[in-house]
Parts: C-alpha cells; structure tokens; sequence
C-alpha cells in the first residue's frame, strides 16, 4: 500500500520554499540591501543635513520648546509595567558642546493608574525628582541614558565631527550610519533611513552599557514643520527596557511661549509632588 505525505508536511514544505532567499553570489553582493556602501560620494555631513530637512528643517534643528505626550511601556524580562499616562517637556539649550550632559531644561512625569510612578526635572542647574531638589547633584550624570537623540541637531555644529560607518539595516530597511564627535570627545551613531533620510536609529555608552534607541510610527500635523517618531524603543546592552509611545505633540517657539506665557520658570523645578497629571 502507497503512502503519502501528510498535506500538513506538504504545505510547511510549500512555505519554506516558498520564503527562501539563499544569498547571491559575490559578484552580485551589492543585490544584498546595506551590504555595500549607497552612494559613496554622499558624505556624512550630507546624509545629516538630508536628514536635518526631512525632519523639518529649522524648525526641527532649533526648536526652543517641545511638549511629548502619551504612554510608557516598561519591560523586564517577559513582564510589563504600563505608564498610561507619560509626558515630557523639553527646553532646548542654543548649543550643546556634549551630546550626554544635560543642558536646557527637561521635566518627566509618568502616571499609572492615577499614581505618580515618576517625576524627574532638571532646571538647567539641578536635578529634582517627586521629593525636590537632589541634594547629591552627582545624580546629573544620570541624564546621559535621556539625551543623546539631540546630538543629531548639532552635528553640523563648529567643534563637531562627522564620519559614516558601514550602511546597516534598521528594522529592516537600510540605513546609512554616521557617527558624531561632539567638542568633548563623547561619541554618537545615528542611522538614517535611505528611502526618506529620517533618523530612525541611535546608539551611544552610558553608566549602564551600551544604549540604543530605535524610532518609527512617524507622523506631524498640518501647518507643523516637525517630523515626531510616535514609538521609541529603548535596549541597554541589546536587551529592551521600555517603549516609550507619543501620541501627540506640541511644538512652542519663543514668541508663542512669551504670548502665552506657558512653562513658567518654575515648572522645571519641584517642591512639591503633584496631585494630578501637569498635561
């Protein structure tokens, strides 16, 4: 008596083949996306100044101040915390000689379920959390995990440095990778995707290892020259951390901050815990 093969087996075998994709030859290596150098007359400065209009151009390069809302989904090992309310505001330093410290002024504020799950600011000087000010002000140094994003707004700074690296795939679509040498020697990679030059990658060392940030879901809104990543992933030494999710987005330059008077000089500062959500 004949048998056959299951048509189970049949069909896994049908999709295997179906989904191979055996790699060419080396005279055809450059078949292979990111595996040769694109463009290799374009140089680094060129890629970030691309990037630089994608994003929005000068208003994206030297924004004073942005408003990020949304949630936060933090991970460890294979469970889940879940920030459903998360908020940051930014006011952005004229210039920045290293790409980790902190300068300008930043405040953080996460909710879960109506608590206050985070409160963390820095005034320019200072560093506060839900307590007030930190009285050990070595706790400044913990904000070289937060900004390192930023560095790709100075890159064409004086002082700066620009080199690519090997193109590489982000998520799975091509990137040329720079990397940036900011006045004070800190170093910084981005990657920027090919088909439309927006910054979807970022790397760089902090106190607790190798840090890494991709971005995708980008959206604006109309009359905005701002380009805004909706979905952050973080990973610390390749493993992710957190999902940071932007839902919306608010971009104030200093004449409408002055009009309307919003984030006045003590909003980055912290004496008190707040009862309920600033946003």
């Amino acid at each position: 008596m004949k048998t056959f093969p299951s048509l189970s087996l049949f069909l896994v075998f049908l999709t295997s083949a179906s989904i191979a994709e055996p790699p060419p030859a080396l005279e055809s290596r450059a078949d292979l996306p990111a595996a040769t150098q694109s463009l290799q007359t374009l140089s680094a400065a060129g890629i970030i100044a691309k990037a630089h209009k994608a994003a929005g151009g000068l208003s994206w390069v030297k924004p004073y101040r942005l408003k990020l809302t949304g949630y936060n989904l933090i991970r460890k090992q294979d469970a889940e915390l879940v920030w459903d309310k998360y908020a940051m505001w930014r006011e952005y330093a004229g210039e920045k000689s290293n790409a980790h410290a902190a300068n300008g002024k930043v405040r953080i504020e996460a909710w879960s379920k109506g608590k206050l799950a985070l409160l963390l600011t820095y005034d320019g000087k200072q560093t506060y959390n839900q307590n007030g000010v930190l009285k050990d002000q070595s706790a400044n140094k913990m904000w070289s995990a937060n900004f390192g994003y930023g560095a790709i707004r100075n890159a064409l700074d004086q002082g700066w440095q620009q080199a690519r690296l090997p193109d590489d795939l982000v998520d799975g679509k091509p990137a040329y990778m720079v990397e940036l040498t900011d006045p004070s020697g800190g170093v910084t990679q981005f990657g920027i995707r090919q088909s439309d030059y927006a910054v979807v990658y970022v790397g760089f060392d902090t106190p607790r290892g190798w840090h890494e940030r991709r971005y995708s879901n980008f959206y604006s809104k109309e009359g905005i020259s701002w380009s805004q990543p909706g979905r952050v992933r973080l990973f610390y030494n390749g493993v992710k951390a957190n999902e940071a999710i932007w839902t919306d987005f608010e971009v104030i330059t200093r004449q409408e901050s002055a009009d309307k008077k919003t984030w006045n000089s003590g909003f980055f500062t912290v004496e008190n815990p707040p009862a309920k959500p600033s946003f």
